[in-house]
């Protein structure tokens, strides 16, 4: 038995996740979007050092790629949670990378910034001072009142004019926060992506899952139906053994314990489940038959009609065996006349037909009800194995009684 197979080890499957692969080509993909925007919106804006800017833009989003990853790895954490708990957790662990990204932002472009302002204050007549105020000029002869340097509030005369002062820390961190926030409505949008991915390899993987449980519960009744057939058989032979050995026929009850010996070596050598070749099939109920006809010698004829182009046909292991056997029980067992069994195969559009026939007299209504379990056993067995895609019936003709299968028909691949 295959244990890799049960319900209990395909329920402890590694859990689905996302290939890191479709993650990096995600991520690239988002911030590779956000550094064209960014860039075409440069350009339309004519801003200087479009170069500079550029390089520094590519330098962001190579970050920004690398701490996104970073966030991938905490949001790995609850792959299997809730969808409320990712999404929490999204929305918490993005927001130390969207500030570690507005650093990194705010860190990139600082000396470009201060030279475009340099430049803007150039162009404008205005300068610097040392503790980096803006300013203007007045012109001679022009004075204004200021703060005095030593913070006492008391006004004096000043020749320059203070347009912009000078950024204070918690200036620069409000810019921050301020590319912070965009940055973080970014993530969250990856994120959003990443669930989305995340949720149709769940979907996959428990579809895989439920066709496993599927095949595993097939393969449990194709077993468990298999493994009916063999002590019925059993039953009859043994009765027929016993049969001959209180006649006292020793030497064919000796033929029929080696013919029964080389029956179960060929039958037991195939897994339960497995199919078997259609010519494997018909020499195991040649076997049978053999056993019987030591019980029917001067009663019993058998022939098989095989064509060779199907001799590699695929069926289930032991599926003839229920049908010859009613043959035998319900003919051979029921008149005194010489009946002969008919087990032939043949193909019709691309279906393999195998028919089970004898020329006794049909089935007697006492007989019915163990003739159907028989019988109902091998259309469970059909069906477990093809679905609905089958043909069966069994029903008594002019002369007889005939049971015909009609399965699909499956031969090895050619080389």
């Amino acid at each position: 038995m295959d244990l890799s197979r049960t319900p209990e080890a395909l329920d402890r499957t590694a859990p689905a996740s996302v290939p890191f692969r479709t993650v990096l080509l995600s991520m690239v993909l988002l911030w590779g979007t956000y550094f064209f925007l960014i860039s075409i919106r440069s350009f339309i804006l004519d801003l200087d050092m479009q170069i500079d800017m550029a390089v520094r833009r590519g330098l962001v989003t190579i970050a920004g790629i690398g701490l996104t990853i970073a966030l991938w790895a905490l949001l790995r954490l609850v792959d299997r949670h809730a969808l409320w708990v990712k999404i929490g957790a999204a929305s918490l662990f993005a927001i130390p990378v969207a500030i570690g990204i507005g650093q990194i932002n705010q860190f990139a472009f600082q000396d470009i910034q201060q030279e475009l302002e340099q430049r803007f204050a150039e162009e404008r007549g205005f300068r610097f001072d040392d503790q980096g105020n803006l300013l203007y000029d007045l012109p001679e002869g022009i004075r204004v009142e200021a703060p005095g340097p030593d913070g006492s509030g008391r006004p004096q005369v000043s020749e320059s004019l203070i347009i912009a002062p000078a950024e204070l820390r918690e200036d620069s961190w409000k810019a921050v926060l301020e590319i912070a926030l965009g940055r973080y409505f970014l993530l969250l949008a990856w994120a959003s992506t990443y669930f989305a991915l995340l949720a149709g390899v769940q979907a996959r993987a428990a579809e895989r899952r439920e066709q496993q449980f599927r095949s595993a519960a097939k393969a449990a009744e194709l077993r468990s139906l298999r493994y009916q057939v063999n002590p019925h058989f059993l039953f009859n032979t043994l009765n027929s053994l016993s049969a001959l050995v209180m006649t006292g026929k020793a030497d064919r009850a000796e033929r029929m314990i080696q013919t029964i010996s080389r029956f179960y070596r060929h039958s037991l050598a195939d897994e339960p489940t497995s199919d078997v070749y259609l010519k494997d099939e018909f020499d195991l109920q040649r076997l049978y038959l053999d056993i019987e006809a030591v019980r029917f010698p001067e009663r019993l004829s058998c022939v098989f009609d095989l064509p060779t182009e199907l001799e590699k046909a695929r069926v289930p292991g032991m599926i003839l065996q229920p049908l010859v056997e009613n043959s035998v029980k319900y003919a051979v067992s029921a008149v005194s006349r010489p009946i002969t069994i008919t087990v032939s195969a043949r193909e019709e559009f691309d279906r393999l037909v195998v028919t089970v026939s004898d020329n006794g007299p049909g089935v007697p209504d006492a007989a019915k009800h163990g003739f159907g379990i028989g019988l109902a056993n091998v259309r469970d067995r059909l069906e477990a194995r093809f679905g609905a895609d089958i043909g069966f019936s069994s029903t008594p003709v002019p002369g007889g009684y005939q049971t015909e299968i009609r399965i699909p028909l499956s031969r090895p691949a050619q080389h």
